[in-house]
Order: C-alpha cells, then sequence, then structure tokens
C-alpha cells in the first residue's frame, strides 16, 4: 500500500527545520536551527516564523512547558527560550557560559529540564527562569535529548558514553550503560509499556530501556540509517527517524518494525512528534515538515 504524506514548506533550505512540538493551540512548532527562528504550522496548513533577535543562536529541541507556552533550548548561545502561542518570545541565560544547551522536557515538578552537550550537565528551569545545574558522573558522555520517564524521573541519552541515565527531581543520578557497541544514543521518548525508548544513530538500532536499566535492543534493517530523534504514539507503537537513511521508522513494542519511504530524495529527517490524532509529524532540514497519518 503506498503511503501518503502532506508536506509543508515552513523555511528554505538554509533555515534548518530541527525539533518539533505540539503546542496547547494544537499547532505544530518547529525551530529553525540554522536561521535563528520558531516557525509555527497549523492546522490549516498556515505557517508563522518569529525571529529570536539573535541568528546565529541555534535553537535546538523544543516542548511544550507548563505554563501554556512552548520552551526550547538555544544551543549556540547557551540560552534557554520560552515563546508564547501568540509570538511573544523571552530568553534565560545559563551560568555555565559553553554549555551547549540541547533536549529540553516538561519534568513532573512544573519545571523544564534540558541537557547541556558541551558543559555535562542536566540542567532545571522554573517558569520564572531560575536554573539549576547538576553535574553528570561520567566525563565527555554528551547528554543528548531527555524526556519524562513514567516512574517520576527524568532520563537522557549520553551520547559519547554510550548509556541512558535517569536524574530524579533531586537530583539523583543513575547510568545504564547500552550494549550495543558504538551506540551513541541520541532521541529518547517514554513508550506506553512503561519503559524508555532511544535510538542508536551509530549503531543503527533501538533500544528499550526498562526502569530497572535492563536493555534490549532492536537493530534496524539498515543499520547505517542513522535513527535520530523517537516519540511515542498510539497502541504503544514507537515513531522515529532515519536520518541517512531518508525514511521514518516505525517499531511495535515486541518488535515489529516498518518503513515509511519519505516522498522527497536528500530531506534529511530530525525531529519528530506525534499529534494527538495519531498523525506523524516530522522536520526535514530542507524547509518542510511532512505529515504522515498511518
Amino acid at each position: 500500500m503506498r503511503t501518503t504524506f502532506e508536506r509543508f514548506r515552513v523555511a528554505d533550505r538554509q533555515a534548518g527545520p530541527y525539533g518539533l512540538a505540539f503546542g496547547p493551540d494544537g499547532a505544530v512548532w518547529c525551530t529553525l536551527v540554522h536561521a535563528g527562528e520558531i516557525a509555527r504550522l497549523a492546522a490549516d496548513g498556515s505557517v508563522r516564523r518569529f525571529g529570536l533577535g539573535a541568528p546565529e543562536c541555534g535553537p535546538s529541541v523544543i516542548t511544550a512547558g507548563p505554563d501554556g507556552a512552548l520552551w526550547f533550548t538555544r544551543m549556540r548561545d547557551h540560552r534557554i527560550g520560552r515563546i508564547d502561542p501568540d509570538g511573544g518570545e523571552s530568553s534565560f541565560a545559563l551560568p555555565t557560559g559553553d554549555a551547549g544547551p540541547f533536549g529540553i522536557a516538561a519534568g513532573p515538578d512544573g519545571a523544564l529540564w534540558f541537557t547541556e552537550l558541551n558543559a555535562g550537565r542536566i540542567g532545571r528551569i522554573t517558569v520564572d527562569g531560575k536554573v539549576t545545574e547538576h553535574p553528570l558522573p561520567v566525563a565527555g558522555a554528551y547528554p543528548s535529548m531527555i524526556t519524562a520517564g513514567p516512574d517520576g524521573a527524568l532520563w537522557f541519552t549520553l551520547n559519547q558514553a554510550h548509556a541512558v541515565g535517569r536524574i530524579t527531581v533531586d537530583g539523583d543520578v543513575t547510568v545504564h550503560p547500552l550494549p550495543g557497541e558504538g551506540a551513541a544514543p541520541v532521541g529518547i521518548t517514554a513508550g506506553g509499556d512503561g519503559a524508555l525508548w532511544c535510538v542508536e544513530i551509530g549503531a543503527g538500532q533501538v533500544a528499550r530501556v526498562a526502569p530497572d536499566g535492563t536493555v534490549t535492543e532492536y537493530p534496524l534493517p539498515d543499520r547505517a540509517a542513522r535513527p535520530h530523534a523517537i516519540a511515542a504514539g498510539p497502541q504503544g507503537r514507537l515513531w522515529f527517524t532515519e536520518w541517512a537513511g531518508n525514511r521514518i521508522g516505525s517499531l511495535t513494542p515486541d518488535g515489529s518494525y516498518r518503513a515509511y519511504e519519505l516522498p522527497v530524495a536528500g530531506a534529511e529527517p530530525h525531529g519528530i512528534a506525534v499529534g494527538p490524532d495519531g498523525a506523524v509529524h516530522a522536520a526535514l532540514e530542507i524547509g518542510e515538515i511532512v505529515r504522515l497519518l498511518p
């Protein structure tokens, strides 16, 4: 059966659509990492772009916050940004000057939690901008993406330590190594089965991490696909972008895999998000967002 994608142009090829999140307004919000902007794709297909006053700031990962706004990392100028549904934006500097914030997620404590690639820390920011940083026990680990887990803690990937980490809201950290050689995990999400799921961009695998740290790995048919971001959908199905494979992949909790080839060559898919209706959206670096309704 032929897969049907809807394609929406949100920027030119140089802008770099990267992270995706659904906002409280029902729209898809996207970072434009190379343009220093945020784009909003409405349900009717209309697009608005919002400048951040700093074209080189590198907005990366974006998430819905507990205050009705979208929060995002500014990787290149080391700030955390906030944007209202109407486009009003602000940002907060981090105590560590070269932190390199990247992943971000809303925590169970009403704050936002984020990773610091360069500083090797996990940060917490309240909605009024107060920042706390927690050092990690592994040097050079390159903490990447982060998600709220089903156990009330935050879980994150350690790209260069080839591991997954867990941090409680009190700041206690546990590290669980991945068994796959050269895993280099990036994306992570909480699945519907009570476990965490991450993608191993280096090993071409998807990994399931139980709350006790037990890991099960699922090799992809294309081990060179470079899976990047992952999101959970209905019926416990996992969706992920295959950056080098030019496709969207899906995996059921029992390990059944299906591929969806993108309708344009060289798309470079990055961020992914699943909407309330089960539709899958992915950010393509060529300047588009695609929508797939399985």
